[in-house]
Parts: C-alpha cells; structure tokens; sequence
C-alpha cells in the first residue's frame, strides 16, 4: 500500500539518483556550458587569474570573443588583470566587484578599445592607466567608438595618459562611475547619439572635465546631469580651450543640470556654438574664469536657477559678433567675484555679474559683490533686443552698464533693485568707457533705443 512513508522514500531515491545522473551530466560539459547554467562566465574557469604579475591580454581576449560568441556576460573575481592592446568584440559584458576587481593598463599602446560594436557593458570594474604612456592613435584608457548601446556603470576609471574614457558616435549611459587623473578629460564624447552622463565623479583631471563635442554643429541630445566635477586644470593653457568642468562643442540640444561643479580653472560650465542648450539647477564654486558661459555661434540657450559662488565673471550668453544670440537669464545666484582670471583681461575686465546681448531676457536674478559690474548689456554696436526686469544688484562697481553706441539695439532697463552700486546704478557706455551719468534717476536717457524706468536705487 501507498503511504506517506514509502511516498517519502521513493521521492528521496529519485531526488538521489537524479542528483547522480546531473553530477554525471554535469561533468560531461564544457566550462561555458557550466556558466551558460549559473548565467555568467566566471573568468577563471578560462584561464584568466588575478593577482599573477604576468599579461593576461592573449587568455582575456579569448575569453572575450568567447562570451561574444554565446552572446553571454563574463565576471572577473577580484583582483587585479594586467593587459594591454585589447580589442573588444561586438558584444561584452563584463563585471566585476565594485572597487576590487582591478584592470591594470601593462603599456605600449591601449589598454580597451572597440569599434562598431553592438553591445558593450562594463560594471564594477577599477580601470587603472598606471599613468603609463598611450599609442598616438589611443584617445582615452578606455576608446570605444561607434557604439550603438553602451553602459558604463559603477565603474573606476583612474591614471589615464590621455582621456580616462573616450567616447566616439556612442549611445547609452555613462552612470555612477568615479574618472580621475586623466592626462586630458575625464569623459570625451565626441558624436554622441543621445548619451546620459549621469551621477558620475570626475576629478583631478588635466586638461578638462566632461566634454560633450561634435566635429560640426549638430544636434547632440546629450544629457548631463547629476555629475561631481571638481579640481579640473588647463595644464596645456589657452584661453577657455581646456580647465572646463563640463564643456558642450557645436552640440545642439544639450542639457546640463543638477551637477556640482567646483575649483575649475576656467569655466564650470561653458557651452561654445551650441544651440538649444539648457544649463539650470548647477551649482558652481570657485571658478577661475567665467563660470557660465554660453559664447560664439549659438541659437537658444537657457540658464536657469544656477548658484555661482565665485569666478573672475559670473554669467555670459554673449558673441553677438559670432551670431550667439536668443537666451534665458533667469532665477539664478551670482556672487563673490574677482577682477582677476588666468590671463590679462581683455576690455572691460573680470568682475561682471551677468553678461547679455542679444534677443535676450534677464529677469529675476540676484547678484552680490560684482567687483566690476553687476550686469554688462550689449558691447559696442553689439546690443539687440534685451530686457533686464525685475533684478536685485547688492555691492557691485557699477550696478547696471549698457551700450549707448551708435547701433546699438533696443533695451529695456525696469524694476530692478540696485543697493550699493559705488559707480552709479544705470551707467551708458561706449564700449569699455562710461558715457552718461547715472541713467537710473534720468527720466530720458537720451536714447531712442533705451528704456530706463521704475529702478529702486539705494
């Protein structure tokens, strides 16, 4: 008879021979076919092995285009993998334990790079350049061009002798990653296809910090947000090229917000001949020169409740002369600048709040301790369309400026609380040089293309 015992018995006799017939099973399968069972590909059961002082690049290509072949993800143990030269195939997706599995760059050209790639995953992952030397073709530790989905997560990025991660025609995310030591950026995107950079940390880099280019002016789509910048040089010089914490580059419909964003040698965040580009929710400390800008050939730029806490200049959307034109100004904190910057000033100097001048509202903003000017409207014939409303100015040199040049375009100058301006509150300028007294107490300026009314002046 059929009871609860034997059941039992009989169900432990099959659970037994079945563990037996899978032992036997199990022991007939290849390596990859084990890991196909666990999910994933444990690196050592290929012959890859931490921790030996011998380059590992022949035994970890192989298990690379072994993984590409099954289309399956690969995990490194801890510990730390010495290669170099190693060309990704199509496909990868390799792990590591955050902050533990090492890759450490052995020298003489690149350490990964890929090319038309479908799919390539890195997480937990330390890539360490050991600030050795990179081939002339190399532009980054980590080069990976013409991506199409990428994701870059939870990894450390460190020592790179040229950018830490270089990024070509790529798509996808670039998240919760640390990149410092870069012998140039951090990141480099150059082409990009609707990348997220997001809630990463880059440091101590020596030429620039988030770079967000194209080789012509385009649309982009790259969004920058939630990222620590700080400590960013410009060890090869110039005047604005490099010592950018975020820089965007003839890329269009670029959004920059929600980073923090310090100790940059030039600008915290500048964005040169990039259009429809929106900059808000930053906050900016210690800037070496401008610490938002917007320059050059620009069409549509809005910068918005930024806190910018000292710079040699606060804000710019400027370059008339170049066809930059079409901005928001608004909501944002300018503080604490300097009349001194990397270089020798050109006309007028540092020490200028907000700089606007053309097709351009500047409206609710507060601006203390602007050594020069609170804000600068227009620069010569290089004025068109602007209304600076509702404004409060505290402690600066000259409150407001405005060019009063022949050609220079409409402005309107109202409701704005000026406190504390030692050089008069609303001051007409032919270029670098007062023109008028102080306008703000003149019921006609004596330019029919100037409106100055209803200012509070104290």
């Amino acid at each position: 008879m059929l009871n609860r015992r034997t059941l039992l018995t009989g169900t432990a006799g099959f659970a037994v021979m079945g563990l037996a017939l899978g032992k036997a099973a199990a022991a007939s399968l290849t390596d990859i076919e084990k890991a196909s069972m666990r999910g994933s590909i444990n690196a050592t059961e290929l012959g890859v092995q931490p921790g030996t002082f011998d380059d590992q690049s022949k035994a970890f290509a192989k298990l690379l285009r072994d993984a590409n072949d099954r289309d399956m993800p690969v995990f490194l143990p801890p510990g730390t993998y010495v290669v170099s030269n190693l060309s990704l195939p199509g496909r990868v997706r390799l792990s590591g334990v955050p902050g533990a599995t090492r890759i450490v760059y052995g020298g003489d050209g690149h350490l990964f790079m890929a090319e038309q790639a479908g799919h390539i995953e890195l997480s937990g992952l330390v890539f360490d350049g050991a600030n050795r030397s990179m081939g002339d073709y190399a532009q980054g530790l980590l080069d990976l061009r013409r991506v199409a989905h990428l994701v870059v997560d939870n990894c450390q990025i460190t020592g790179s002798g040229k950018n830490g991660l270089a990024l070509e025609h790529a798509t996808g995310r670039v998240e919760r990653s640390e990149i410092s030591g870069a012998a140039d950026a951090g990141i480099y995107s150059v082409e990009a296809g609707g990348l997220a950079i997001s809630g990463n940390t880059v440091s101590d880099c020596a030429n620039g910090g988030i770079l967000v280019h194209r080789w012509q002016a385009a649309e982009d789509g790259t969004m920058v947000t939630g990222n620590r910048v700080e400590r960013i040089q410009a060890r090869s010089g110039g005047t604005g090229q490099n010592g950018n914490g975020i820089n965007a580059f003839r890329a269009g419909n670029v959004v920059i917000s929600g980073n923090i964003v310090s100790d940059c040698a030039f600008s915290a965040i500048r964005a040169n001949s990039a259009s429809n580009l929106q900059i808000s929710g930053n906050t900016c400390s210690r800037s070496g020169e401008t610490a938002v800008y917007s320059e050059f050939s620009f069409e549509g730029a809005i910068i918005s409740n930024n806190i910018v806490d000292g710079a040699a200049n606060g804000i710019s959307i400027v370059n008339f002369n170049e066809g930059g034109r079409m901005g928001v100004c608004s909501g944002n904190i300018v503080r604490n600048l300097s009349t001194s910057g990397p270089y020798p000033a050109d006309p007028p100097g540092f020490g200028v709040g907000i700089g606007v001048e053309a097709d351009t509202t500047v409206s609710n903003n507060v601006i203390e301790n602007a050594p020069l000017y609170g804000m600068q409207i227009g620069w010569g014939p290089y004025l068109r369309n602007v209304v600076a409303t509702g404004n409060i100015i505290r402690k600066a040199g000259t409150g407001i400026v405005v060019s009063v040049v022949e050609g220079a375009g409409t402005a309107v100058i109202s409701d704005n609380v000026i406190d504390g301006a030692l050089n008069g509150a609303v001051v007409g300028q032919r270029w670098a040089e007062p023109a008028t007294g102080d306008l703000a107490s003149s019921n006609d300026t004596g330019y029919p293309h100037l409106t100055v009314e209803r200012n509070h002046v104290s």
